[in-house]
Parts: structure tokens; sequence; C-alpha cells
């Protein structure tokens, strides 16, 4: 059983590593607002250069799935598209 003097210890290692915890969030938090601006700029620079933002984005995104993922996405797409005389023919 925990005496008095154990609690307060305990109490006191949780606090810190909770402080450490969200300071290291809040770093990454940082982190991550500054990737975002970089991200931003280059989506601006990309623009300026003729290329279309837009686009860019779902490319990107696209790149990140499988393949296998990308092509039933693409087929139930497709499906819909058609059902709704969307597609030529």
């Amino acid at each position: 059983m925990l005496d008095d003097d154990d609690n307060v210890s305990t109490t006191t290692v949780s606090a810190g590593q909770l402080r450490a915890i969200v300071e290291r969030i809040e770093r990454l938090e940082e982190e991550k607002k500054e990737v975002a601006e970089q991200i931003k700029e280059v989506y601006a620079e990309a623009k300026g250069n003729g290329f279309d933002a837009k686009i860019l984005r779902k490319i990107v995104a696209l790149r990140k799935k499988k393949p296998e993922e990308r092509s039933e996405e693409e087929a139930i797409l497709e499906l819909y598209m058609n059902a709704l005389g969307m597609l030529p023919g």
C-alpha cells in the first residue's frame, strides 16, 4: 500500500510527464502549422507557373492511395456517372 509520500511523488512524476507530453504536442502543432504554410506556398508557386492547384491536390491525394483502392473508386465513380447520364454514349 502507498503512503502519503508515495502518492505525492507519483502525482509529481505524472504531472511532469503530462507537462512534457503537452509541450511536445504544442511543438508538433507549431511545426505542423509551419509545414502547412510551406505547402500552401508550394501550391501558390505551382499556380504561378500555370498549374491548377486544385488538380495538384487531387493528384497528391490519389498518390497516397493503393492502386487497387484507386481502381475501385474509379470504377464506382464511372458507374455512378453512367447512371446519371454524365458519360458520353
